[in-house]
């Protein structure tokens, strides 16, 4: 019997796990409509604003590092802004989605300036559409940030708190807020936004920074007339820091819905973000770089690993590697433990054994 790739999330049934996330593979109503024949589960659609006419994206905007030996891109920095296309536009076509693909999760990235009027006219405009879910944009790293955007809302809790409620209070749909990982502890600003009443929280956007500089020309990359600015880190050399906010705030509030992403590019990407809690996960850069097709390759892998473990539902192994994470201290206690039992100590029962990691914890940490 085949594995069962689908999944119930907030109510919303997607027929897989995998997601394009908010970004250039959903910039218009064609390539997300190509994106749902190929088979995807959910499209969240790239951040829509209600005045685009403020969006001014440069050119280049996009930088790759590079492994030094093969060549491989295993980095990828853009300073993209949010959609500069008009908003009527995206209404009219969000509309034509739904209704052309009523079984495929379609979500809106929404974002606006710090105002409450601004939030809440763009919330009711867009649920209008049919589309199925948000996804508040609290988190794009640059440009928008100088407006108070972005970024600027997300890397503060109170903040993230007041704008979730302000889409809490006319959303009749499933609302996601998107976290920014240029923060100390990402789970601070998610329970702010489980607090304000968010349905669940996706997780990482892209990573402040600088992807070079050109040593023949002394001047940061990518270059917009020899001059640049910070912009987003992502592809898979962020996978490992996407892993570690995804866990913080799945054991920060167990059982949260969390939309994963970063780095992710093979179904094998995609199923640790599950085993750390993960019951969706988004994927953009790795689309860019391999081709909306590998949605084939993705749905296998994540078939051939659920057959392999005898797993027949997503929800069987979603966030099963969470008990595995500890303090330093317990490590330590654990292996001091695991030395005596095989250098052939007294033997100890399961709570004997426990009750020993415990103390050798306490005494650790006191001292």
């Amino acid at each position: 019997m085949a594995a069962d790739l689908s999944i119930t999330v907030n109510g919303m049934v997607f027929e897989n796990p995998f997601v394009l996330g908010s970004g250039p593979p959903g910039t218009n109503g064609r390539v997300i409509a190509k994106s749902f024949d190929l088979g995807w589960g959910g499209m969240v659609c790239k951040t829509i604003s209600l005045d685009p006419s403020k969006v001014i994206n440069t050119a280049p905007r996009y930088g790759k590092l590079r492994s030094r030996e093969k060549e491989e891109v295993i980095g990828f920095e853009n300073i993209e802004l949010i959609s500069d296309r008009p908003f009527d536009q995206w209404l009219d076509e969000l509309r034509y989605l739904k209704k052309s693909y009523p079984g495929k999760i379609l979500i809106a990235s929404i974002m606006e300036e710090y105002r409450k009027d601004a939030w809440q006219e763009i919330t009711r405009r867009v649920q209008e559409t049919g589309v199925d879910g948000f996804e508040l944009n609290l988190s794009c790293p640059h440009g928008l940030p100088e407006r108070k955007m972005g970024m600027a809302m997300g890397e503060d809790p109170s903040i993230v708190e007041e704008v979730t409620r302000w889409v809490k209070e006319v959303s009749t749909i499933p609302v996601w807020a998107k976290m920014t990982p240029n923060v100390g502890h990402i789970e601070v600003p998610a329970l702010a936004a489980l607090k304000a009443g968010a349905d669940g929280i996706s997780a990482i956007n892209t990573i402040l920074s600088v992807i070079g500089i050109d040593l023949k020309t002394l001047r940061p990359q990518p270059t917009v007339e020899g001059y640049s600015v910070p912009g987003g880190y992502s592809g898979q050399a962020v996978r490992p820091i996407a892993l570690r906010h995804v866990m913080e705030i799945a054991r920060a509030k167990p059982g949260v819905t969390i939309s994963g992403m970063g780095g992710i590019e093979t179904g094998s990407d995609a199923v640790q973000f599950m085993l750390v809690g993960a019951s969706t996960v988004q994927i953009c850069t790795g689309a860019m770089l391999r081709g909306y097709e590998i949605i084939d390759e993705l749905k296998a892998d994540l078939e051939k690993f659920m057959t392999d473990h005898g797993f027949a539902r997503m929800t069987d192994f979603i966030g099963k590697s969470l008990p595995f994470f500890t303090t330093h201290a317990d490590l330590v206690a654990r292996q001091k433990a695991a030395k005596v039992a095989r250098a052939g100590g007294p033997g100890r029962d399961n709570e004997t054994w426990n009750g020993a990691i415990t103390k050798e914890t306490a005494e650790l940490t006191t001292n």
